[in-house]
């Protein structure tokens, strides 16, 4: 059915879909050709089934365009296609690809309960007037790439992916998104946009649930995860965006404008280390459990001596060129950001995991005076950067211990010490004068010796002053002495730490 520059009247287009009916049934077109035809007045194709490709590249529709209910059981192309009215495509069902690249839509479109079994194509599309789009479902791609919006719009669609590249935002949008795996690259946001994952399905046509058998039936006998996956933020200024309930582990921040400004609100998931242990130049060590970015991710899978695996450290489906792959000059800045986003939300728990991240690409970066990264790497060893109690406290409990036991080596005196009182006889009638001497503390006999329960408890007791930066009254050698002046400089650091790390985790 070739009617390609063809005019249409309402009188006539009604005689013509006529024809092509049955009692039962609505229109049935073959294979239709409408490219660059012209509908005056209302064009109905509403239940009528497309079986074949169904073409309406650049035509014109005057008036109302319904389609509600239609099938298109082969290819649908609307490239070019100018809606003057309203745009009707409710109910509507596409069993293939469906384009809609650079059409118009002036009036109100609407796609509610519109299901797209292969990708939608909305690229290039100027929706100057639409406030609303969908609820749709689609098992491929929903593609508004170069699209425009000049109105507050709400998205409201369950798709396998949704690609926003280049789409430009004339005022504030709803994207309340299923299962999408959403591309936000270069998109032009100019007004507050928001991201949000949709915890249950749409309301559709007469207030029923929109059926998701399209996506649900993609992997058989394994319900598909309706989490909203951001996969790219490269380009963007998220200086108004607000992404809610939001998968971000494969995410590319690289690229991103005020990143420090992002608002990251609800569930919000990140990618984390490995998990069991492995070698550390041939040490066992458990890596620290944190929120991690994908550009950590790729850096270190592909930096020697840290081969990609299954259980390790992932390049991710996000960085394909090696080219782009970012080093730790490149990553710090983006933990740096999202922990400024973070802490003015203040939500302290994540700005330290961000802190952890910023500090772990400082010390690994080989650009920064080694000076600078040997005191990271001090404080890193000792404390986790001051986020890791536990290791704050091991050392801790370690240096405690070798102090006691240096106390008891050496620091102790084999005897308290017993004052000596030395005076001259007087005349009589004159003033009695007494002088008192302390001998210095000795330490004598065998080193076995040392290691009495007496001791312990002395050197216990001048450890734990130590500690808290007081002073035993002790006596002490001279060895002893100093034990004590070093103790009472590294153990109080070590202490606060730890008290740090807590407080970090605990502060809202």
């Amino acid at each position: 059915m070739d009617h390609r520059g063809t005019t249409f009247t309402y009188p006539l287009l009604r005689e013509l879909l006529a024809a092509l009916s049955t009692p039962s049934t609505g229109p049935c077109l073959g294979k239709a050709r409408f490219d660059e035809a012209t509908f005056i007045g209302e064009a109905r194709f509403d239940k009528a089934t497309f079986i074949g490709e169904a073409r309406f590249d650049k035509a014109t529709f005057t008036g109302e365009a319904r389609f509600d209910k239609a099938t298109f059981t082969g290819e649908a192309r609307f490239i070019g296609t100018t809606f003057t009215r309203a745009a009707w495509f409710d109910g509507a069902t596409f069993a293939a690809h469906a384009t809609f690249g650079s059409a118009t839509f002036t009036g109100m479109t609407r796609f509610v309960g519109a299901t797209f079994a292969a990708d939608a194509w909305f690229v290039g599309v100027d929706f100057t007037t639409v406030g609303r789009l969908g609820p749709l479902t689609s098992r491929g791609c929903l593609d508004i790439s170069g699209a425009r919006f000049g109105n507050p719009v709400t998205i409201e669609a369950a798709a396998g992916s949704v690609r926003c590249t280049r789409t430009q935002w004339d005022a504030t949008a709803n994207l309340h998104l299923r299962y999408a795996r959403v591309d936000l690259s270069y998109t032009v946001v100019t007004h507050p946009i928001a991201v949000t994952a949709k915890p249950a399905p749409f309301i559709g046509i007469g207030g029923a649930r929109l059926s998701e058998q399209v996506l649900t039936a993609t992997v058989p006998g394994t319900p598909p995860d309706p989490r909203v996956r951001i996969v790219s933020l490269r380009g963007v200024d998220a200086a108004h965006l607000v992404l809610t309930d939001t998968d971000l582990t494969n995410c590319v921040f690289t690229g991103t404008f005020h990143l420090d400004q992002l608002r990251l609100e609800g569930d919000t998931l990140f990618a984390e280390p490995p998990t069991g242990r492995r070698l550390r130049r041939g040490i066992p060590a458990r890596l620290t459990r944190r929120r991690t970015i994908a550009e950590e991710h790729r850096w270190r899978a592909l930096a020697p001596g840290n081969p990609p695996s299954p259980h390790g450290w992932t390049q991710g489906p996000s960085h394909p060129n090696p080219a782009l792959t970012p080093g730790p000059e490149d990553v710090g800045p983006i933990y740096r950001a999202l922990r400024k986003a973070s802490e003015d939300a203040k939500n302290e728990p994540d700005a330290a995991d961000f802190y952890y991240g910023e500090l772990e690409m400082r010390r690994h970066d080989r650009k920064r005076p080694a000076g600078e990264r040997a005191l990271i790497t001090t404080y890193w060893l000792l404390s986790g950067y001051g986020l890791r109690a536990s290791r704050a406290l091991g050392w801790l409990l370690l240096a405690m211990a070798a102090t006691i036991t240096a106390m008891m080596l050496w620091g102790l005196p084999t005897h308290d010490p017993e004052p000596h009182i030395v005076g001259v006889q007087p005349q009589p009638g004159q003033q009695v004068n007494l002088v008192t001497t302390n001998p210095d503390p000795s330490l004598t006999g065998p080193l076995a010796d040392r290691f009495t329960t007496k001791r312990a408890e002395k050197a216990t007791r001048v450890v734990l002053n130590s500690v808290v930066f007081r002073s035993s009254d002790q006596n002490l050698t001279r060895r002893g002495t100093y034990i004590e002046m070093t103790s009472r400089f590294f153990e109080p650091v070590l202490l606060a730490l730890a008290v740090l790390a807590i407080r970090g985790r605990v502060k809202r």
